[in-house]
């Protein structure tokens, strides 16, 4: 097993380095603009190396996921889309489209969609019946683009992956499930020489970012998964509400910024600056202390879905904290981004002082 993990870390690292070279040759590169800071044109090929690692592996070893021929297309679909966009800026529609089609996909050909949603509110069980295949697009659609939306700064994309995977993976080998909770082990594998490049481990130079690919594809795998052990009949792996936990800074901090942006007229797909790790860098944080500080939020929710899986602490209890959390984040965002307009406005402040504010 050690050495199987180690061969996977090493082949992920390799092409990682071959990819740098040939996203150079075809402008798969992240240039700097006005909302990005960074220095240099930088390769986006973080996701598409761990695609090529994750598809090489379950090539080879196709029992260790129920359909792994499909699985393996959406996430080649996914990525190839992503790549695309990185470089020639698709729009939001057609993006959508093929994430609702890679959503029907999985439904039709692997049975993958959501039936119920477990005793959410305390009255019993929720079953959605023939709402289930809408609902799950959705699903999809919103945790692919969660996880899209939250890759802001250098880590944080790979470091909420790993905490996601890891809680997934935990959660599965407790239920006896060890070869999908392997996979989440590799998965978490394949993303370490990712975030070694990506913070500059190993020279500025050799620096590469994840990308829309990455993102589509971590996406639409924790969504899989997570599917996958949430519906299965009888006795499922997990319980829905357990997802949420898993899943929560992105969730929260992808609704709560389209929620903010409807508010102010604006679309809720508009780029700004307003994500929950810029309001950490608004603060005074470096980039490095908001990389920690929210991946240990999102280490204490997914803890938190763990231990209540584990004690089978009531659906309806996990949900209300969930929703109690997710109100109180809610507010603090929306006041926090009209507070610090107020004193932009009134100092006459360009939005780059706002960490002067204290």
């Amino acid at each position: 097993m050690f050495l199987d993990l180690l061969f996977t870390f090493f082949i992920a690292f390799a092409i990682l380095f071959l990819m740098r070279k040939v996203a150079r040759r075809v402008g798969l590169v992240d240039k700097p603009s006005g909302r990005k800071m960074h220095t240099g044109n930088v390769p986006l090929v973080g996701g598409v190396a761990i695609c090529i690692t994750i598809v090489n592996y379950i090539y080879t070893h196709p029992n260790m996921i129920n359909h792994a021929n499909l699985y393996m297309l959406c996430i080649c679909g996914l990525t190839a889309v992503g790549a695309l966009d990185d470089r020639f800026d698709l729009s939001v529609k057609i993006r959508m489209l093929v994430q609702a089609l890679i959503s029907i996909a999985m439904i039709y050909f692997a049975n993958a969609e959501l039936h119920t949603l477990g005793n959410l509110l305390g009255f019993g069980a929720i079953n959605l019946g023939v709402l289930g295949g809408l609902v799950t697009v959705f699903a999809v659609i919103g945790c692919i683009n969660a996880f899209n939306m939250v890759d802001g700064i250098d880590g944080l994309l790979g470091g909420l992956s790993i905490v996601t995977f890891a809680s997934i993976g935990i959660l599965l080998l407790l239920a006896g499930e060890q070869s999908l909770s392997y996979l989440c082990l590799l998965l978490v594998v394949c993303m370490v020489p990712y975030i070694l490049l990506n913070l500059g481990f190993v020279g500025h130079k050799r620096k590469v970012f994840m990308g829309d690919a990455g993102s589509m594809m971590i996406g639409f795998t924790v969504i899989w998964l997570l599917i996958g052990a949430s519906q299965t009949a009888g006795n499922p792996m997990i319980r829905p509400v357990t997802a949420l936990w898993l899943i929560a800074v992105p969730l929260m901090d992808m609704v709560a910024i389209m929620v903010r942006r409807v508010k102010h007229g604006k679309s809720p797909f508009k780029p700004d600056r307003e994500h929950l790790h810029h309001i950490c860098q608004r603060l005074g944080f470096s980039s490095l202390q908001t990389l920690t500080l929210i991946c240990f939020i999102a280490t204490a929710f997914a803890g938190v879905g763990i231990v209540g899986e584990i004690l089978l602490i009531p659906e309806f209890i996990m949900f209300y904290s969930f929703i109690a959390i997710f109100t109180v984040y809610l507010i603090f965002l929306i006041n926090y981004c009209t507070v610090m307009n107020y004193f932009r406005r009134k100092l006459n402040l360009p939005e780059k002082e706002f960490s002067s504010i204290r």
